[in-house]
């Protein structure tokens, strides 16, 4: 099987995950169905994996309204929860927005990054009086920098898109 599956293989996967996830969270209230605070609890350990585990700046959550207004979007039957269908497409939909944010800066600080120091590094050791410290700098360090200024670059473009 190839690295890109088909929409149906993708749910077929995550189904034993959506299953868990639901499962666990309806437990507390006994009701096959998952209410806004339980909902919103799923969301925040969601994100807090995420930034536990992949490179780039920190991921915020979506505030509790986002979370509210997508809670009306996927309760189909307009009984303010999710039952287990409608918490399967949720999440769908959730985690491919999530999957896009997260391979972006997979992206840029595992490939782009790196590439981007080891090239400046080359095209900086050979100009006049910088040529020389630069080339006493390891590529380790000289990577790190580079990426570090590339987070900082990225977190300023941000702030300025919201």
């Amino acid at each position: 099987m190839g690295l890109f599956h088909s929409r149906e293989g993708s749910q077929k996967s995550t189904r034993p995950i959506i299953d868990r996830v639901f499962n666990y969270f309806s437990g507390y209230s006994g009701k096959d169905e998952l209410s806004f605070q339980e909902l919103y609890a799923a969301v925040l350990l969601v994100y807090n994996d995420i930034n536990k585990h992949f490179p780039g700046p920190h991921y915020d959550p979506p505030t509790r309204e986002e979370v509210l207004d997508m809670l009306k979007t996927f309760d189909t039957n307009k009984d303010g929860a999710l039952d287990r269908e409608e918490f399967a497409a949720f999440i769908h939909k959730f985690t491919s927005k999530v999957a896009k944010k997260v391979g972006k800066n997979i992206l840029i600080f595992a490939i782009i990054a790196p590439l981007l120091a080891f090239a400046t590094k080359r095209a900086t050791e050979d100009l006049p009086r910088v040529g020389k410290i630069v080339r006493k700098i390891p590529n380790a360090v000289y990577a790190s920098i580079v990426t570090a200024a590339v987070l900082l670059f990225e977190k300023a473009n941000q702030k300025r898109l919201t």
